[in-house]
């Protein structure tokens, strides 16, 4: 009986749901088989592979250059950047291969926007000492 696949494929169905109960506090979004978990990975990378194809096309070489430099650096920004050259194309905003100046133009704007959110304010304590000088 030990030997039944039938009740291995149970077993290991049943462990994999008990995994994603205790981790994930329940949640029944986990896969509960490793069938689905490398079908989700697979559709992942399947999109990751088209979304570059399109950058491909859409982007010149040395523009494409520029932000691999980049997303080596700062990869939420680069994600950014190509977020929105693939949402202008989608809209039929870019007419032509975007270039290395028109990708600079774009990060400035991402980089103005970031500048925009974040702010520093420093208060300065007064201790017992100033009262005195």
């Amino acid at each position: 009986m030990a030997d039944d696949p039938e009740l291995e494929a149970i077993r290991q169905r049943r462990m994999a749901q008990m995994m994603a109960q205790q981790g994930g506090g329940g949640g029944g979004d986990a896969p509960a088989t490793p069938e689905e978990m490398q079908a989700q990975d697979d559709a992942k990378q399947a999109q990751e592979e088209q979304r570059r194809a399109m950058l491909m096309n859409i982007m010149q070489p040395s523009a494409r250059e520029r932000l691999a430099r980049i997303s080596l650096v700062k990869p939420d920004k680069a994600r950014a950047i190509e977020d929105m050259i693939l949402m202008a194309a989608r809209r039929g905003q870019i007419q032509e291969k975007v270039s290395e100046p028109r990708l600079i133009e774009l990060l400035e704007k991402v980089s103005e926007q970031s500048e925009k959110k974040s702010k520093v304010t420093i208060q300065r304590r007064r201790g017992v000492l100033d009262d005195d000088w």
